[in-house]
């Protein structure tokens, strides 16, 4: 049985996600199942929600991936995370990526802080 969400990821799962992320799941509803099933697998295991998220970020850096560095920037900043963590992981990956990516991606990072302060 898949673990229990924390309530900081519960909270985030409230928001709405981008149009354009509610228009795939409303165009693939069981493609939005698994997804979560797989999603809802990943939290089972040692690791704190601060943690996983954490992690998650620095996949996404690693694997340049521009949306899922924005989904797990705006994730963990709803969860309490500082930015000054955010930005920590991101320049982890600066002798892995080489500087110009690494800075690609503080920018999709910064971005999401940026829209979070003018709200």
């Amino acid at each position: 049985m898949a673990a229990e969400r924390p309530a900081a990821e519960k909270t985030y799962a409230k928001r709405r996600p981008p149009k354009t992320y509610q228009a795939f799941v409303q165009r693939y509803p069981e493609l939005a199942r698994a997804w979560d099933i797989v999603a809802e697998a990943g939290h089972e295991g040692p690791l704190d929600e601060r943690t996983r998220l954490l992690v998650k970020l620095g996949i996404a850096v690693g694997a340049l991936r521009e949306g899922a560095v924005h989904s797990a920037a705006r994730k963990a900043r709803a969860a309490g995370v500082a930015d000054a963590a955010l930005e920590q992981v991101v320049a982890l990956a600066t002798s892995t990526l080489g500087f110009p990516s690494t800075v690609a991606a503080w920018s999709w990072v910064r971005e999401d802080d940026g829209k979070r302060r003018r709200r």
